[in-house]
């Protein structure tokens, strides 16, 4: 589909190029000719007074044999001149479609792999409902026990299907922040933390609050989300007994919020694409399994993002994880 758009609008760009490239080459041609013509009749005029009328006829003669050889070069030049532009044009135009083509096309085949994630997460809560209340209806001496398990485990699923629906939504809302309010990240990181307080609490590990006062331009609501998404992720990763460490404070000219765990790490292979919607480290190279759809780092670039910032990430698999948020100083 994007190869046939680029074809049409290569033809378009090449045909205007030619279009302007054929009515500039009539204008030279015919001032030219004029030109050309107009010099040889002064010097014939010229050599009037000096030339018998024999001479000076073949010397009209002659002057214009030559001025029609004048303007057959100059039209084989201006035809090779509009080869030229013809080649060249087409090469530059179907360049320039494909370059004009190409965020829309990445836009298309990003929006086609997030249909394709997102059913695919979708199905699976759904899935194992079906599968469970089928079996359930096919047991008539279903006891009011195995009811009651049964309700529970969809209710487990229809909050897996609430957190994926939840996250997308964010995801999808995220890309525009009002960059008009001025947010102390002081008073970000503690809301934050005291979100992600009694998790914490339960797996037994301490947070450890570093914070200065430093003023940043977004929206806060959004920021406490993304520290919240740092700090439950290094919670979840973390052992118990740990310590995750989270700060926020000034670096040159700009802000920044850090998040330290001394959990598992992050191997090599998947630093690169930890970020993609979705993607979750091969459990088979991790020592813990945790729940999740794989959106919240996706979630909290996006948000950095929005708010012309960026994220950094240092890990040792086996010592932790670092992520650092830089943003722009109000």
């Amino acid at each position: 589909m994007f190869h046939s758009a680029a074809l049409k609008l290569t033809t378009w760009y090449l045909a205007i190029i030619m279009s302007l490239s054929i009515i500039f080459s009539l204008a030279l041609y015919g001032v030219s000719s004029a030109d050309l013509g107009h010099s040889a009749n002064r010097q014939v005029s010229y050599y009037n007074g000096f030339l018998s009328p024999y001479d000076l006829n073949n010397y009209s003669l002659i002057r214009q044999k030559e001025l029609d050889q004048d303007e057959s070069h100059l039209r084989n030049r201006l035809i090779w001149l509009n080869v030229v532009v013809l080649v060249t044009g087409g090469m530059v135009s179907y360049a320039l479609a494909r370059r004009t083509l190409e965020p829309i096309e990445e836009a298309l085949e990003s929006q086609k792999r997030f249909a394709a994630d997102a059913s695919h997460e979708l199905r699976t809560p759904l899935t194992a409902m079906q599968t469970e209340i089928e079996v359930a209806l096919r047991n008539p001496k279903m006891t009011q026990t195995e009811a009651v398990a049964q309700l529970q485990s969809n209710l487990e699923e229809v909050g897996k299907l609430k957190s994926l629906s939840e996250g997308l939504l964010k995801l999808a809302s995220s890309g525009n922040a009002d960059l008009t309010q001025t947010v102390d990240l002081k008073n970000v990181v503690a809301s934050a933390s005291d979100r992600l307080l009694k998790t914490a609490r339960v797996k037994k590990i301490k947070l450890v609050l570093k914070t200065s006062k430093v003023n940043v331009r977004g929206d806060a609501q959004n920021l406490s989300d993304l520290a919240a998404i740092l700090i439950d992720n290094a919670i979840k990763y973390s052992s118990s007994g740990s310590t995750v460490n989270v700060s926020c404070g000034r670096q040159k000219k700009y802000a920044f919020i850090k998040v330290s765990d001394q959990g598992q790490g992050i191997a090599a292979v998947d630093l690169p694409k930890i970020f993609d919607r979705f993607y979750r480290a091969d459990s088979s190279r991790t020592k813990t399994h945790t729940d999740g759809y794989g959106l919240g780092l996706a979630l909290a670039k996006k948000i950095a993002d929005s708010h012309n910032g960026h994220i950094e990430v240092q890990s040792t698999v086996g010592k932790g994880s670092s992520f650092s948020v830089y943003l722009p100083l109000a």
